[in-house]
């Protein structure tokens, strides 16, 4: 990968110089993970930052002996970035929901280069603020019915992640606890949900591709914006 598809690739880096980039690249690892694999363990030391260039992962939470699905991540974004900024434990596991392509850069190495480049210093404060304006936009939505809960963390993970095509966005087919623990509502409630959204025609799922179409993305947007 050159540094300008780096730079495309990922929104963190946009704002970045070349020099940043091809810094970044001449030192960054690449992984790759099938469905199903662990690729970060809660508890283990942050020692990289990881970034998603294919693929879709899940971040969870063991509470107790149940995991929780706190977030869905796809390609273009990076996670591990907490564990090193303060530099503690990982509290959370990251799954690979699919097949997964990954370029890891270890934290020494990205801290330093934050500090040399302000713009990726200041690109990093505002994704992570967004991704905190994220988290309370999932508490504002705590009352609302299950439907536009989970009609918003459809319409989210499309704008944040999907592919256009000639049907709809397209996203990965999350399993459905992981899609209603991200969306605050019980497994069954989602299931019933897909179900219907299925029938209406608003939703497709592709088995063979572990993908889903948001085929009416426009009245799940609609819907994830009802505030009765």
């Amino acid at each position: 990968m050159n540094s300008e598809a780096f730079g495309e690739t990922f929104p963190l880096f946009n704002t970045s110089n070349p020099e940043t980039l091809d810094g970044l690249l001449s030192v960054a690892e690449e992984h790759e993970y099938p469905p199903g694999r662990a690729v970060l363990m809660e508890d283990s030391w942050g020692n990289a930052v990881y970034f998603l260039f294919s693929g879709w992962v899940k971040v969870r939470r063991l509470v107790g002996d149940n995991p929780i699905a706190l977030a869905v991540l796809g390609p273009g974004d990076f996670f591990g970035e907490m564990a090193i900024l303060d530099e503690s434990p990982r509290s959370t596991d990251v799954i690979a929901l699919s097949d997964v392509k990954l370029l890891s850069v270890s934290a020494q190495r990205f801290i330093q280069t934050m500090f040399k480049d302000s713009q990726l210093h200041h690109r990093m404060l505002q994704l992570m603020v967004r991704r905190l304006r994220q988290t309370n936009l999932r508490f504002q939505l705590r009352n609302r019915p299950p439907a536009v809960k989970l009609a918003s963390t459809l319409v989210g993970l499309a704008d944040s992640y999907g592919k256009k095509n000639g049907r709809g966005v397209r996203i990965v087919n999350i399993p459905i606890r992981d899609l209603a623990d991200v969306a605050d509502i019980k497994a069954d409630e989602a299931a019933k949900l897909i179900e219907k959204l299925t029938a209406k025609g608003w939703v497709a799922i592709d088995k063979e591709q572990n993908a889903m179409e948001l085929v009416s993305f426009k009245q799940l947007s609609q819907l994830a914006d009802h505030t009765g």
